[in-house]
């Protein structure tokens, strides 16, 4: 959803017809200085079997929202209250965090950040992070076995005329 910069009336909108397994991603302009959503939303959403915010804003109750464990992604934290004015848009594709995102992305997310996944695109991602996963297995291996060739430091640096001193 799109909402104005620190109006929260659409996402209740979205709240209400949400169904179990939604991710709701909003894009809240990256407004900071009003949080879009509290511990309030963020069980009601728990009720409805919802499965996590994505917020291109701020959130406020993020100790409270640690707590329940509701997978919540937000830019900021903020202790101010939202306007409750509108306007906004529900289920357009949008920008969250500079990512465009249209209803019905997958939507994947961990201590590093979130991703979101055309689901047309899903199979070659799934297919390309498992060689990515395979070869860190590897390095993994080589490393605890001391056998990491690290010469494609030296060789980058000096490709790119850098000195090395010391």
């Amino acid at each position: 959803m799109r909402v104005a910069p620190g109006d929260n009336l659409l996402f209740h909108k979205a709240l209400d017809i949400l169904q179990p397994g939604d991710v709701l991603v909003v894009d809240g302009q990256g407004e900071l200085n009003h949080s879009l959503c509290g511990e309030i939303m963020v069980r009601y959403a728990m009720s409805k079997d919802c499965a996590g915010f994505v917020i291109d804003g701020a959130v406020r109750d993020s100790g409270a929202i640690r707590e329940v464990a509701f997978p919540v992604y937000a830019r900021g934290v903020s202790p101010m209250g939202p306007y409750k004015n509108g306007p906004g848009e529900i289920n357009v594709p949008i920008a969250c965090g500079g990512a465009m995102v249209k209803p019905g992305f997958i939507v994947v997310g961990d201590d590093d950040g979130v991703v979101f996944i055309d689901p047309a695109d899903a199979q070659e991602v799934i297919a390309k992070t498992q060689v990515l996963q395979a070869n860190e297995v590897k390095t993994f291996a080589a490393i605890k076995a001391g056998a990491v060739d690290r010469s494609w430091v030296d060789k980058a640096l000096k490709e790119k005329g850098c000195e090395v001193i010391g």
